[in-house]
């Protein structure tokens, strides 16, 4: 680096362009060597040049400032105080469409840290010019600027009002049907990063038209672009039922049920979310994720998937879809979903968060649920408990139905209930106590273990006449 250094000040140009390019491989490679050239003192001199040399160094010293930046906060702010930050802006002024994207794509990497260096960046009068970089014609930049709007907006609700107020979502909005997957993947990612802040600007983006059209993306052949359609559907159903009610209207469900089923691994996540969001808004929309096969899906998510973060967040989905009603609640149950959930809470070796949302769920679900053939399964494996939600829902149910009650005695229901030991005075045991109140006395007896030990101690004491 030494040696290096007094070569960005040659007679020659091409050599000052070498070096520099030198300093930008080695500094990018890891941050050890990037943190060489903040204390070789490189910076200034880069920052100088950018404002004096021909466009080809002004690319390299650009190249130098962003290897620097990306590797943590510390560094980028190493680039921002050596005043870096009004050089690139100088940059993204130029003429040649090589300078503005190498100057984004450094912007891009300081802004990416934390909200304290987006801000810094924005202060420097960034945004606005990006806007601009978007409307070029050159692809390349296109794709750098949108990248540099997502990593700015993505740490507040201020900085991404910042975008919203230059007018940006109307330029991202006319390229979501852009033949360039890449720069399709940084468009919805930034509308995603805008969106998620708050219901006005989630507003904003869904009146910038780019639903339906942006549905067709969840088919894009680019796996990512499928998942950045994904996440800003999801972030935009978030915020309120309104906003759900606007996604479902356009057929925004089914196409996320569809992609869901064509999609593995961690690409489904913002879909799973998505449909969870949706149903825990209201009855109406979880009925909305229902009809449309939601269950079904999520289960196959739920069977197939191995991570637990994504069984997870399946288990919330149908928590949120299933709380709602007996008929919800249904919809959950016919897709045999209890005993997967029952499994996932009792198994060691899942997360902590997967068995307290798997928990969660089925206590959410049970509560709700009337649909006996598929609670009659959990009286064998529940834990405790679950269990007592479960033997609650039957005290509710077996009352009022006769059939429910005979079905329940020679499903062998019954005698399992008189083998469960509940502490005296405990809920569960005021369940089995009103279970056992819809039956006369001696089929409760029949049922109850020891019974038959009984019958044949009174055979033995028996004297016949």
């Amino acid at each position: 680096m030494s040696l290096l250094r007094p070569l960005l000040l040659d007679a020659v140009p091409t050599i000052q362009q070498t070096a520099a390019l030198a300093l930008g491989r080695l500094a990018n490679y890891n941050d050890d060597l990037a943190e060489a050239v903040v204390k070789g003192d490189i910076l200034p001199q880069l920052v100088y040049s950018l404002a004096e040399q021909n466009r080809f160094y002004k690319k390299a010293a650009a190249f130098v400032l962003r290897a620097v930046a990306k590797h943590s906060p510390e560094l980028a702010q190493a680039v921002v105080d050596c005043g870096a930050l009004d050089a690139l802006v100088v940059s993204l002024e130029e003429f040649d469409p090589g300078v503005k994207e190498a100057a984004a794509w450094a912007i891009s990497y300081i802004a990416r840290h934390n909200a304290q260096l987006s801000q810094a960046v924005v202060d420097a009068g960034v945004v606005p010019l990006l806007v601009l970089c978007i409307q070029e014609p050159e692809i390349a930049l296109k794709r750098v600027a949108a990248s540099a709007l997502s990593d700015i907006a993505k740490h507040s609700p201020e900085l991404a009002q910042t975008i919203v107020d230059t007018g940006a979502i109307a330029h991202l909005a006319q390229m979501i049907l852009n033949p360039d997957a890449k720069l399709k993947r940084q468009v919805f990612s930034a509308l995603s990063q805008i969106a998620k802040h708050s219901v006005d600007v989630a507003e904003m983006v869904v009146e910038a038209e780019i639903f339906p059209a942006a549905l067709v993306c969840l088919k894009d052949p680019d796996e990512y672009v499928r998942k950045n359609v994904a996440t800003l559907i999801r972030e935009i159903t978030k915020h309120t039922p309104e906003l759900s009610q606007i996604i479902v209207n356009m057929g925004g469900v089914a196409a996320v049920i569809d992609y869901l089923g064509d999609s593995k691994g961690n690409v489904r996540l913002p879909g799973i979310m998505m449909l969870g969001y949706v149903a825990a808004h209201s009855e109406n929309l979880a009925m909305a994720v229902i009809v449309s096969k939601g269950v079904p899906q999520l289960a196959i998510c739920l069977e197939e998937e191995q991570e637990d973060h994504l069984k997870a967040a399946t288990a919330w989905a149908f928590g949120q879809i299933g709380r709602h009603t007996p008929e919800h609640a249904r919809a959950v149950a016919v897709a045999n979903v209890f005993p997967k959930l029952v499994n996932l809470y009792l198994d060691t070796e899942s997360s902590e968060d997967l068995q307290v949302k798997a928990k969660k769920a089925l206590k959410s679900v049970l509560q709700k649920c009337t649909y006996l053939p598929a609670l009659e399964p959990l009286l064998y494996e529940a834990p405790s408990n679950i269990l007592k939600h479960v033997i609650c829902q039957f005290s509710k149910v077996l009352p009022h139905d006769s059939k429910a009650r005979r079905l329940f005695v020679t499903s062998g229901g019954l005698k399992k209930v008189q083998e469960i030991k509940a502490e005296p005075g405990s809920a569960i045991q005021e369940y089995i106590n009103a279970v056992n109140s819809c039956y006369p006395e001696e089929i409760v007896r029949y049922y109850s273990p020891g019974y038959s030990e009984t019958l044949l101690e009174r055979i033995e004491n028996y004297q016949p006449v």
